[in-house]
């Protein structure tokens, strides 16, 4: 496993933290929260399976959750896994890497029920300004179809490669330092 402590390059806005957001290391105990959650990002495809029954659709989860943990922890080198909580309620993951010019998000995921709130723009602003600090972009990779891509374009993400279905974006620092930090 290469697991890495977080880089002190994520870092929470004061406003999220008064918020009550916080993160924290993954544990093995909050492995039924993360399958819940990584299955909420696969509802639109699992609702494309009506002949399925919800057991082989669980099935279906878990296999695609361990195997992309597996990725996660095997090939890439120097992620942190964090659970994001708001008082102390696991709501969402952050996977993050700091790289020699960027510190990109592995992969970031909400809750459904605090989806559209802001919370992860705010989020994101955040990482952004604090690696932009550095003289780093903040980086991502993201399915072209996905809803979030929306959210990218919104706070200066820009498209700088495609591999399949993943469009990889990047917040140049230029842009993070204008919009300056989440009050």
């Amino acid at each position: 496993m290469l697991l890495s402590a977080r880089s002190p390059l994520v870092v929470l806005a004061p406003s999220l933290v008064a918020q009550g957001i916080r993160l924290r290391a993954e544990l093995p105990e909050d492995d039924p929260f993360l399958i819940a959650l990584y299955r909420t990002t696969r509802e639109s495809e699992l609702d494309m399976l009506p002949d399925w029954s919800e057991e082989q659709k669980q099935a279906f989860v878990l296999f695609q959750f361990n195997a992309q943990r597996h990725h996660y922890r095997t090939v890439l080198e120097n992620v942190a896994f964090d659970v994001i909580e708001r008082h102390g309620e696991p709501i969402g993951r952050l996977y993050s890497q700091e790289l020699r010019s960027q510190l990109h998000i592995v992969d970031i995921a909400l809750s459904p029920e605090v989806r559209g709130q802001g919370l992860g723009g705010a989020i994101l602003e955040s990482l952004g300004f604090h690696a932009a600090r550095a003289g780093k972009a903040l980086g991502i990779f993201v399915e072209s179809y996905n809803p979030a891509r929306h959210l990218y374009d919104r706070l200066g993400f820009q498209s700088i490669g495609e591999q399949h279905i993943y469009v990889e974006m990047e917040r140049p620092v230029e842009v993070a330092l204008a919009r300056g930090e989440v009050a």
